[in-house]
């Protein structure tokens, strides 16, 4: 089997080495991307980017028109520093990270209310206020909280949105939330009325730009009509590609952007969880997730095995793998993969500097395709709040 460096959608064989090695120089130490705030129409070039037109591996532009925004093509997931994943480090580290990912060129940088709640944001605010201009911090809004304590019920009626964008502004030490994703759909509250008053923050200076988190192609379409969106967020990686059913393809119809989250399958795919691995620390929501039970992952470790395997020849991780695989599949997906460690942040990062033909890309996912996957990605009772 031959090794390739050529872009997922670039058909013309035999790129040239100089190509490979300036993709590579622009993944070292520092990207050196520019500033990301721009807020023109000029912005929105990749969404009519053809077929075979070069994947760009350090600026995309999630959304078109006066919704457009250039973000890099890798963003970072903040939720992970202090929520969900275990053991974090403390918050003087987890600064010296989020700055190591600025000093990287990464611009997009995601949190949101309920990661905590409200510590995750804060965390953000305490360590990326200084960058302010430099890099976009993006928020949510949507879950119910009744002192401190999530009640597990959904809450996007107008004065509770507002009410959310208030504290989050005030806890991201910012003037402008740059993207307002709802976190997930309020059955209760119209999506038009939630893009409506995003639409009013958006007039008032408080929010640049709307997105969504986990809802259908009708939700996205309704929304879309009120307030154009910037860009939709859900997980989406090897192991559940559903998105590719109805999502991206609206997506890419109204030329809205998108933002896989758990590109690494909440780090499955990144080879270094077992069966023995202990998710029961208080502070790691994978111990209630069906794939993450000790027999599943013994069962899906056939899978990373298998990534690790095609990597290997080609000289890439089973991580860098997943995320070149996410960048190959459109130029307006902009996964935001997160870590702890600066080791995995710099490895995400290389991972820019390898290129897949298309003929990889469909060995890959067809040797892929005779995995059986075990284990849903969600219990039932979250399951029912997502794809709405």
């Amino acid at each position: 089997m031959k090794k390739s460096f050529l872009l997922a959608d670039d058909s013309k064989p035999g790129m040239s080495r100089r190509f490979f090695m300036q993709s590579a120089a622009v993944c070292g130490v520092t990207l050196g991307i520019s500033p990301v705030l721009a807020h023109s129409a000029a912005a929105s070039t990749n969404q009519g980017e053809k077929p075979n037109d070069p994947v760009n591996h350090t600026q995309r532009t999630l959304g078109r028109g006066n919704a457009a925004m250039i973000v890099s093509a890798l963003g970072f997931g903040v939720m992970g520093l202090n929520y969900h994943r275990g053991p974090h480090p403390d918050r003087q580290a987890a600064t010296r990270l989020l700055h190591q990912a600025v000093e990287h060129g990464i611009t997009l940088f995601d949190t949101a209310e309920s990661y905590g709640p409200y510590t995750n944001e804060a965390l953000a605010g305490e360590a990326l206020s200084q960058f302010r201009g430099k890099i976009a911090v993006t928020t949510k809004f949507g879950h119910e909280f009744v002192n401190g304590k999530r009640t597990g019920k959904q809450n996007s009626r107008p004065e509770h949105i507002r009410q959310v964008a208030e504290t989050s502004l005030r806890r991201l030490k910012i003037e402008t939330i740059e993207l307002f994703y709802q976190h997930r759909l309020d059955r209760n509250v119209p999506i038009e009325d939630v893009a409506g008053t995003v639409k009013d923050l958006i007039q008032e200076g408080k929010v640049r730009h709307f997105g969504l988190c986990e809802v259908s192609a009708e939700a996205i379409r309704k929304a879309h009509a009120i307030q154009p969106l910037t860009a939709i967020q859900s997980e989406y990686h090897l192991m559940w590609r559903e998105p590719e059913k109805e999502v991206l393809p609206i997506c890419e119809e109204l030329g809205i952007g998108f933002v896989p989250y758990s590109p690494l399958n909440r780090g499955l795919l990144g080879g270094k969880l077992n069966e023995f691995t202990n998710f029961n620390n208080g502070n790691d929501n994978r111990n209630t997730l069906p794939r993450f039970q000790p027999e599943a992952i013994r069962q899906n470790l056939r899978f990373v095995e298998a990534m690790t395997e095609f990597g290997r020849i080609r000289g890439m991780t089973s991580a860098q793998l997943a995320l070149i695989w996410l960048l190959a599949k459109k130029p307006w997906i902009v996964p935001i993969p997160g870590t702890s460690k600066l080791s995995h942040l710099e490895e995400n990062i290389r991972a820019q500097a390898f290129l897949l033909t298309q003929e990889d890309i469909i060995e890959l996912e067809s040797k892929l395709a005779a995995i059986p996957i075990i284990g849903d990605r969600y219990p039932a009772e979250q399951q029912r709040l997502v794809g709405q």
